[in-house]
C-alpha cells in the first residue's frame, strides 16, 4: 500500500469500505490521486441444477485463513454432531483451498471425531460445482473478521439463495439490506440463525426473498464504467 500511495496517480477501490481503509495512508503522503469506487460485477447465472441432496447443507465459500473465521462455524458444528449425532445435523461444506496461519483449523478439520460425517472440505472446484453447490445450500455462512467487498454474498443472492454473514461495511455495500448480518463472535446468534434456515419454513430465507425485490446488483459494464472515467480524467 505504501508503493501505491507514492506512485499511483489514480486508484480505483472495490468498495467505500476498502477505500476508507487507504484514506489514512493518503493523508500522511500528502498526494492527492484521483479516487474511484466500483464494485465488482455481478452478471445473471446460467440455470445450474442445484444439488439433489435429502440432507441440507450449508456452505462457506473462500480461502481457508484466519479472518474468514472458519473457526466460529467448525466450534458450532462440532456442537451440534456432539448434542445431536453427525447424522442428524446439516453438513457444513467449506469450498476453498487452505491458507496460511490455520493450525487451529485444521487441527480441528483433521483430528476431530465430531466434524467427521458432518464437515466437508471442497478445494479446486469448476465454477459450474461451486454454483450448484450453492444453489442447494440452505444458506451461505461467512462469518469473516474482515472483507474488502464481498463476491460470494452477490453470487449466493443472484442464486436466491439466503446469506447470513458478519456485519461489515464491505458486506453491506455487497448485499444491501438482504443478508441477515451477525457479529462474528456471536456464537449463539449464528446457532439460532442456522437452526432456523434448516427448517422448511424458515423465517429467515423468507425474510431474505422478501427484500430480494429491493436489491439491484452491480454490473461489469457499471464497474468498467467507472474505470474508464479515471482512466479518461487521468489522461485529460
Amino acid at each position: 500500500m505504501d508503493t501505491v500511495v507514492r506512485l499511483a496517480d489514480g486508484i480505483l477501490a472495490n468498495s467505500e469500505a476498502t477505500m476508507a481503509a487507504l484514506r489514512p495512508y493518503l493523508a500522511r503522503s500528502g498526494r492527492d490521486p484521483q479516487l474511484r469506487v466500483a464494485h465488482l460485477g455481478t452478471e445473471d447465472m446460467a440455470p445450474r441444477p442445484a444439488r439433489v441432496d435429502e440432507r441440507p447443507y450449508f456452505v462457506c465459500v473462500g480461502t481457508i485463513e484466519p479472518r474468514k473465521n472458519h473457526l466460529l462455524l467448525l466450534h458450532l458444528w462440532r456442537a451440534l454432531s456432539e448434542e445431536r449425532g453427525a447424522a442428524a445435523i446439516p453438513r457444513l461444506i467449506l469450498i476453498g483451498r487452505r491458507g496460511w496461519e490455520n493450525e487451529q483449523v485444521v487441527d480441528m478439520l483433521e483430528r476431530c471425531p465430531a466434524l467427521k460425517d458432518c464437515v466437508e472440505e471442497r478445494s479446486g472446484l469448476p465454477d459450474t460445482e461451486v454454483q450448484a453447490l450453492v444453489a442447494g445450500a440452505r444458506a451461505l455462512l461467512l462469518p469473516s473478521f474482515a472483507e474488502g467487498y464481498g463476491m460470494p454474498v452477490t453470487e449466493a443472492l443472484m442464486l436466491r439463495v439466503p446469506v447470513v454473514c458478519s456485519d461489515l461495511p464491505a458486506l453491506r455495500e455487497a448485499g444491501g439490506a438482504v443478508p441477515t448480518f451477525l457479529d462474528p463472535l456471536d456464537g449463539p446468534a449464528w446457532r439460532a440463525a442456522v437452526d432456523d434456515l434448516t427448517a422448511a419454513d424458515s423465517a429467515i430465507a423468507a425474510g431474505q426473498r422478501a427484500r430480494l425485490a429491493g436489491w439491484t446488483p452491480f454490473r461489469w459494464d457499471q464497474h468498467i464504467a467507472i474505470l474508464l472515467d479515471l482512466l479518461h480524467s487521468l489522461a485529460a
